[in-house]
């Protein structure tokens, strides 16, 4: 045993800053494969809920305590957003009109991923930093107030109050998780390479498209199990209009944002585009071709 020592140099950590905002959006199988740089943020508010006690009495004493589900929340807050996150809000553009805005519509679920700083007292912010993943949020309504411009300006300020619904985790390591809606990654503690992989996938590369994988796959990559995989290209047959997907292990093929399995596709009768993505366990090489325009003859 040793004993306790307070405050000592290297050791007086803190946490400050909010940065490296991303919106995903779902496709329709779920999967967050279309990220977009949230510039401008300002605050991100996380407010857990739940988890509350409940007391069970019996024979005149506390016989049990239970408690309650927990919930994640929060509030974002920036001086701007993606057009994407449009749909989130609660907007729509006509087909017809670009710039053109129509409110109290439906409002997609979305993932979320930012970044807060790490700092110590010998190494200041270049300390380290953590990496925030939420997923399945839906914003709420906000208020928005604008006014007149004066001596001492100040830009608007946007807010949204969001909920979240968790997803699955599964087993991992033997041990079956809950769901959930939040995780995070500390960087002065996990391995350099495996980082590098999960920020790929976070912001994208030269040749992939950014996505916010599954906690189920997040844990993957800090374990060790990752394997680079390079998707194979679908062909097409002009004479029959049919699509051949290839079979290519660890690689999920999407048409339009639906996923497909490996095989023939169509008849297809207008030009379409195939995407594709690293299941569990694998990821692409920093560039690749991961997506194909078939044009319909």
């Amino acid at each position: 045993m040793t004993k306790i020592l307070w405050d000592q140099s290297g050791q007086k950590r803190y946490e400050t800053g909010c940065d490296h905002g991303v919106l995903y959006l779902a496709n329709t199988s779920g999967a967050y494969v279309n990220g977009y740089a949230w510039n401008g943020l300002t605050t991100v508010t996380q407010s857990p809920s739940g988890a509350e006690s409940n007391k069970q009495y019996a024979d005149n004493i506390v016989y049990a305590t239970l408690l309650s589900a927990e919930e994640f929340g929060g509030t974002i807050e920036a001086f701007t957003f993606p057009e994407a996150f449009t749909r989130c809000d609660g907007t729509a553009t006509p087909e017809a009109g670009v710039g053109v805005y129509i409110g109290q519509q439906a409002r997609i679920p979305f993932g979320f991923s930012y970044r807060t700083v790490l700092g110590n007292d010998t190494q200041a912010n270049a300390y380290g930093y953590k990496l925030h993943l939420v997923y399945g949020a839906i914003a709420s309504p906000s208020e928005k107030t604008n006014t007149t411009i004066n001596d001492s300006p100040e830009l608007v300020n946007f807010s949204w109050d969001f909920t979240t619904t968790p997803i699955a985790v599964g087993t991992i390591g033997g041990v079956e998780y809950k769901p959930t809606s939040y995780m995070q990654i500390d960087s002065t503690k996990v391995t350099a390479g495996a980082l590098a992989s999960l920020e790929d996938f976070l912001y994208g590369t030269a040749g992939t498209d950014p996505s916010l994988p599954t906690p189920a796959e997040v844990v993957a990559l800090f374990a060790g199990s990752v394997t680079s995989v390079t998707p194979g290209t679908p062909t097409y047959n002009s004479s029959t209009d049919i699509i051949t997907i290839p079979s290519t292990i660890g690689v999920q093929y999407s048409v339009f944002g639906v996923d497909v399995d490996a095989g023939s596709f169509g008849p297809i009768s207008a030009s379409v585009m195939v995407t594709s993505r690293p299941k569990a366990g694998y990821k692409f090489p920093a560039v690749v071709a991961d997506e194909w325009v078939i044009t319909f003859a």
